[in-house]
């Protein structure tokens, strides 16, 4: 055997090395300025330390922390100084879990008193001995039966329950000083890698995320290579809780979750009502345009409709128990789609009938576990903004571009106009003709690439009942929500024996399309507070002008503005108390009215108005033709502020 292996190096050149030469070694032959880049490397495909020894012939790209996969082994890395600073501090804690997220790390511990702030500035402390100590991570490679006797005597009892799932004989544990994890890895070299970090908060975790489980400890916490890096991301945090939209929610009086009606159920105040109308009459006005029919649906059915559908089979632990009625089980429901498919199959549906487009603003209710509820993104009961197309396979790709365009005037009529988007290919386990995935891939995929769109395959990644295209919108601060989803089902066609008889006369399958544009109405009406900082554009604003007069000799004029301005369809406002002109002023832009109007003896005798804009303060005066006429414009053309 050969003890020179072939490595390919980082820009694709090749060299010969000794077998057994480590990662790290061929970077100070190939370029020492690496090393302090450097925190692990993909080798051959897989991630890991750059203290791995290469045995046989390599291909080696470097990771840093710019790279998605190098951020993830800094965090990690983190957590692991995090959770040694918390046992060194509290021996009792007993350790969980303490993964990388996506903005930063997590640890959570079994500890019987709270965590205070105190304790948390303790922890940090520690962290900066332990990272000035620049101890070496090491990977460790022990029997299950070791790892057990090692994590009994520590009375680890999360560990032990994670090692009892692990069908290996070897696991793997890393150390650095005396703490000892268990981890698959990679890590940075050492600890003095880390050079800023911040622990956020505190909050409640259960271990698992079941509720029956121990409630536990999670501490978050955020690093990076250098303060810069961290000075900007805690700006980001508190840019984050500026625009929290249940914060916001809370002062603009827009909606509530109270604990008399139950966790995860949103009921809309009046001015949140006002503005989710909004968008359900721009959303049904816009479906109308792109030939889509509306349906309305109940929101409970037999049983046996979720049995046929498989939901019972396959999203049971999303679903509520089943209610006796008449002695016989009905079920809340999850999803609209059995409705659509009920009202296709009642009756014979001919080819010159397709494509059939039904949408509707559908509540649906899902049992979500308490600790994942989140103000509006994560919520019991929702209005799923749902559409079904049942149409012909010669008309898919026309049908998934039109979907395309249409998604995406909607989404930018409301702002969004950056997104990640991606393709899901057929998984390993998957129900329908390949021939049809094809198809259907095909289309997906054809028809993106027509609209010269950017986005990543993700190989297997679709559903077992079809492929399906995932458009993500990217809010002010750059944060992708989920949003659109065209998902194609084999399996409710396959299920409900969906037919139509095409021109030769015999009955064949239509291809079903589930999509939806905004997602829910409650995470989209999330988004779009956290977007805007609860400032919302002109045609969106519950409140668009509030009418200021400065004494009460003003008030008939400006009852007059109300009374034309309402004609002419803007929501607007008299703001008629005896307080000073500053403090109305004030309290409007304190609540995000768009637009001013402020009434003195001069704007009556003229009649005018002097116009302020929220955050841009003085506009001048305007006669009120001129600015009616400017701020249709503004709504008309959906102007973004």
């Amino acid at each position: 055997m050969s003890e020179k292996i072939k490595v390919i190096l980082p820009g694709k050149s090749k060299k010969e090395y000794e077998r057994g030469i480590s990662v790290s070694d061929i970077l100070k032959d190939v370029d020492s300025r690496l090393i302090d880049d450097a925190v692990a490397a993909r080798i051959n495909g897989e991630i890991a330390d750059l203290s791995k020894i290469l045995d046989g012939d390599s291909e080696i790209e470097i990771l840093t922390f710019d790279s998605e996969d190098g951020r993830k082994v800094f965090w990690h890395s983190t957590s692991h100084v995090m959770a040694q600073a918390v046992q060194d501090l509290f021996p009792e804690v007993k350790l969980a879990i303490g993964p990388s997220i996506e903005q930063g790390f997590y640890y959570d511990f079994d500890k019987n008193e709270p965590f205070t702030p105190d304790d948390l500035e303790k922890i940090e402390n520690k962290m900066e001995q332990i990272i000035k100590a620049d101890h070496p991570f090491k990977r460790i490679e022990l029997s299950k039966e070791n790892a057990i006797e090692l994590f009994s005597k520590r009375k680890e009892k999360y560990k032990l329950e994670l090692i009892s799932e692990i069908p290996e004989e070897q696991v793997i544990l890393y150390q650095h000083d005396n703490f000892v994890d268990l981890c698959r890895g990679p890590h940075l070299p050492s600890t003095g890698r880390i050079k800023a970090f911040k622990l956020v908060n505190v909050a409640g975790a259960y271990w698992r995320g079941k509720e029956r489980n121990p409630m536990l400890q999670r501490i978050y916490g955020i690093s990076y290579p250098d303060s810069k890096q961290l000075e900007d991301q805690l700006k980001r945090i508190e840019e984050i809780k500026k625009r929290d939209h249940r914060r916001l929610g809370r002062e603009l009086d827009l909606f509530g979750i109270y604990r008399e009606s139950g966790p995860g159920l949103v009921v809309w105040h009046p001015k949140g009502a006002l503005l989710r109308r909004i968008i359900e009459e721009f959303w049904i006005k816009k479906h109308y345009q792109n030939d889509y029919e509306l349906i309305y649906s109940p929101h409970i059915a037999r049983l046996k409709l979720w049995e046929i559908s498989g939901h019972t089979d396959f999203y049971q632990d999303n679903m509520y128990a089943p209610m006796k009625i008449e002695e016989e089980d009905y079920q809340i429901k999850p999803m609209n789609c059995p409705y659509h498919i009920l009202v296709y199959k009642s009756k014979i549906r001919s080819y010159r009938d397709l494509p059939l487009k039904w949408a509707e603003l559908g509540t649906v209710y899902r049992y979500e576990r308490s600790g994942v509820l989140h103000g509006l993104m994560r919520v019991r009961g929702f209005t799923q903004d749902d559409a079904h197309i049942f149409c012909r396979p010669d008309q898919l790709e026309e049908e998934v571009l039109r979907l395309l365009d249409f998604t995406f005037y909607m989404l930018k009529s409301f702002g969004f106009d950056q997104y990640d988007i991606f393709l899901s290919t057929r998984p390993e386990k998957a129900i329908g003709e390949i021939g049809d995935w094809e198809k259907a891939t095909a289309a997906l995929r054809e028809s993106m690439e027509k609209r010269g769109l950017d986005f990543e395959v993700d190989e297997g990644g679709g559903a077992f009942y079809g492929p399906k295209i995932d458009i993500k919108i990217k809010d002010l601060l750059g944060r992708p929500w989920q949003c659109t989803t065209i998902q194609f089902d084999f399996n409710l066609a396959h299920r409900f024996d969906l037919s139509f008889v095409a021109q030769d006369g015999k009955e064949h399958r239509p291809f079903l399309i589930h999509r939806a544009l905004l997602g829910s109405l409650e995470r989209f009406f999330g988004v779009l507070i956290e977007h805007y900082a609860g400032a919302f554009p002109l045609w969106l604003s519950p409140v668009q002008i509030r009418i200021m007069p400065i004494t009460d000799e003003q008030n008939p004029y400006s009852a007059e503005i109300k009374n034309r301005l309402q004609k002419e369809g803007f929501r607007a406002e008299v703001d008629d108390r005896n307080e000073k002109i500053n403090y109305k002023i004030s309290e409007a832009e304190r609540e995000k009215i768009p637009y001013m109007f402020i009434v003195g003896k001069r704007e009556v005798q003229s009649k005018s108005v002097s116009v302020r804009r929220h955050k841009q303060g003085d506009l001048g005066q305007f006669d009120l033709d001129e600015i009616i006429a400017k701020l249709e414009q503004e709504v008309e053309n959906k102007n973004i502020q």
